[in-house]
């Protein structure tokens, strides 16, 4: 629990601030349209609070103190987070505002080369890039797109995109792979991320029980394990579709005819209770983006 009884006058920190670039009151004072001796009683404020000297009165002009200079990188620091809070969370004015919460990977892959026909001229949508789940029902984000199995309790969840999987390796390790037997992709390390169920479940077809080996890599980030597998760092497994357009087989080349179905899909999530028309309306967008 947050305690406010001792917190510095923001205003004064405002005056600090403005008076450290400036190197002076009569500055800061010109900047933040207020007169010298307000300023001058704002910072007395601060160094009261602070109970050190925040500048050095200097001939001409100021100079943070040590202890200023210390208080004021912090004070910076802080106030420009408020700055970037108010920047994600305040809507735009003209445009209305979705924020959307997506995985690094489909930012990457899907969203970021369709968002400014996504967008228009009518509609902001601010990506927050994470991997943990956003909880639409507590505001953290009014859509998510979720990868998974689709049951999510409390909200509205529609399906996006289903995808093929097909094991993929660089041209160069590639060639070097005995496409007539699957056992031997086990000769090379096997790249996935946190979930290595797309191998085990693609192995599994070939007769082949698989369990996660030291050789093998683990990658956070899908995008991330397609990237190790263009560098030859091993062999990964292609989400048809939504990496074949960024991948080709000029940079990442199938090494099986066999593919099966993945078992998770990305799916769009809202609140069940979301009557907002530029929601719906992003909504209505999304769906499109993903059906061509």
């Amino acid at each position: 629990m947050h305690s406010f009884d001792n917190l510095p006058p923001f205003d004064a920190i405002v005056a600090a601030l403005a008076a450290a670039e400036e190197r002076s009151f009569s500055g800061a004072a010109e900047r933040l349209a207020l007169t010298h001796g307000s300023v001058s009683r704002r910072i007395a404020q601060l160094e009261h609070w602070l109970g050190a000297p925040v500048f050095e009165r200097l001939p001409r002009g100021v100079a943070p103190t040590p202890a200023g200079q210390r208080f004021l990188a912090d004070a910076s620091r802080a106030v420009a987070m408020l700055q970037r809070s108010g920047e994600r969370w305040r809507p735009r004015k003209g445009r209305s505002v979705v924020r959307l919460s997506v995985v690094p990977s489909i930012a990457r892959l899907v969203l970021l080369p369709a968002l400014a026909d996504l967008q228009g001229d009518d509609l902001s949508i601010e990506l927050i890039v994470e991997h943990r789940p956003s909880d639409v029902e507590a505001k953290e984000s009014d859509i998510a797109i979720r990868y998974g199995r689709g049951r999510y309790e409390g909200v509205t969840s529609e399906l996006l995109l289903r995808e093929r999987l097909v094991p993929c390796a660089s041209p160069g390790l590639a060639a070097r792979i005995d496409r007539a037997d699957p056992s031997s992709l086990l000769a090379h390390p096997l790249i996935h991320d946190s979930n290595p169920d797309h191998w085990r479940s693609w192995l599994r077809t070939q007769g082949i029980d698989y369990r996660p080996r030291a050789q093998d890599r683990r990658f956070e980030d899908y995008d991330l394990v397609l990237q190790a597998a263009a560098a030859g760092l091993g062999l990964a497994m292609l989400r048809i579709p939504t990496a074949r357009d960024r991948y080709g087989e000029e940079i990442l080349l199938p090494i099986s005819e066999d593919t099966i179905d993945n078992p998770l899909a990305h799916y769009m999530v809202s609140r069940e209770s979301e009557v907002r028309g530029h929601v719906l309306e992003a909504r209505t967008r999304i769906r499109r983006l993903f059906e061509r």
